[in-house]
């Protein structure tokens, strides 16, 4: 760690209220990566959350599929980590969680779409 950093951090900490010094001295606390990877991953959930208004016929499965599965191996991770890190859980189940609702709207959509497809490959064929 640079020493501008740690002495950015020791400044900053004469600031923080003592209620919240627990927080601010936590091994997996604001003043480490394992603290602003996961604040800065919710970008991914918002995304995510803005996908819901995408149309069930662009969404990517494979590309979903991915995030989803991404998400389900750092939720695990998170909890045998140590220090167990309790926002990168939250964050990476909520990746998880949304992967695979846009999964299941993409899927019902095609499945949906079969027997309409089935039936315009018939009624052209006659």
């Amino acid at each position: 760690m640079s020493v501008i950093y740690r002495n950015s951090m020791n400044a900053i900490g004469k600031f923080v209220p003592e209620g919240l010094q627990p927080l601010w001295k936590h091994p997996a606390g604001p003043q480490t990566i394992f603290f602003w990877a996961p604040v800065f991953k919710w970008g991914l959930v918002v995304a995510g959350l803005g996908d819901l208004r995408r149309p069930a016929e662009k969404i990517s499965v494979s590309q979903s599929g991915a995030l989803g599965i991404t998400g389900l191996i750092w939720t695990r991770y998170s909890l045998v980590i140590i220090p167990r890190n309790w926002g990168l859980f939250s964050v990476n189940l909520f990746v998880a969680f949304t992967a695979i609702y846009q999964i299941t709207r993409a899927l019902r959509y095609q499945y949906q779409q079969a027997p309409l497809e089935d039936a315009k490959a018939t009624s052209s064929a006659h």
